[in-house]
């Protein structure tokens, strides 16, 4: 009975000694609290009583980070938030050099968000948010990479602006559109003017050209039929129109004279 007992009681402590960590995992053994080397991902053991085992998750973590109310460089209260993500690379730091690596991870990412935001105006948080992740990243990995961490990515979710802020913003813009839109028809009003400049000197050194352009704006007067025009023919055609005539009619009378003889 005695052996049997033994037996059953070194399979028992064989049994309880044996301990499995998945690929994403790694075991921290602790002998009577100092560290021993890391073990894992599969299959091991410890020494009952006198070693304990704490995992660690090497995977990519995604942390939200709740709304953060701050005040930008040029005094305008705003709130954000923001997701990281960060993954363990040396699970003996996440376990002795920091207490609880998560909490502290979140707080200390939501400090620097709000300080980083203090030291921009609004325009540029809302314009260099690319800019202003990078910045918190490097910021975090100077101090988390002493925690055994590395944050791989920092992404501005939302910026919520005070109301008032956000009409005012929009009477800016719509300024903003107002000028391009009246800087844009002085242009073309200028270039108008001085293609008509171009034409009207082209127009004044051949009269003929003055008088086709002058027929061509009656027409397009008269292209409406119940439209009245008024035709202003200058005295000097009239004259030359009644030379011709002149001219046309001493012609024939001399021709038809010949004839008659």
């Amino acid at each position: 009975m005695i052996l049997i007992f033994l037996v059953i009681f070194l399979i028992v402590l064989v049994l309880s000694s044996l301990r499995t960590a998945a690929e994403w995992e790694r075991g921290v053994v602790f002998f009577l609290g100092r560290i021993k080397p890391i073990r894992g991902p599969g299959l091991f053991y410890i020494i009952p009583i006198f070693e304990s085992v704490k995992k660690v998750d090497l995977r990519t973590t995604t942390v939200a980070i709740d709304t953060q109310e701050t005040i930008t460089r040029d005094n305008v209260s705003i709130k954000v938030n923001a997701v990281i993500w960060y993954k363990v690379i040396d699970p003996i730091k996440v376990l002795v050099t920091v207490e609880d690596f998560r909490q502290a991870v979140y707080q200390f990412t939501a400090t620097n968000l709000r300080n980083l935001i203090g030291q921009h105006s609004l325009d540029e948080v809302l314009k260099e948010r690319n800019k202003i992740n990078n910045d918190l990243i490097n910021i975090l990995n100077s101090t988390v990479i002493n925690w055994g961490i590395e944050v791989d990515n920092v992404e501005i979710k939302d910026i919520e602006i005070p109301v008032g802020m956000q009409r005012a913003m929009a009477m800016e813009a719509e300024a903003l559109r107002e000028k391009r839109a009246r800087i844009i028809k002085a242009s073309a009003e200028f270039e108008a003017s001085e293609q008509l400049a171009a034409a009207s000197k082209v127009i004044i050194d051949n009269p003929v050209a003055l008088e086709l352009r002058r027929m061509q704006m009656i027409t397009e007067v008269g292209a409406e039929q119940n439209t009245t025009t008024i035709i202003m023919v200058p005295s000097d055609f009239i004259g030359l129109a009644k030379e011709a005539n002149d001219f046309f009619s001493n012609k024939n009378k001399s021709i038809t004279e010949v004839t008659v003889k």
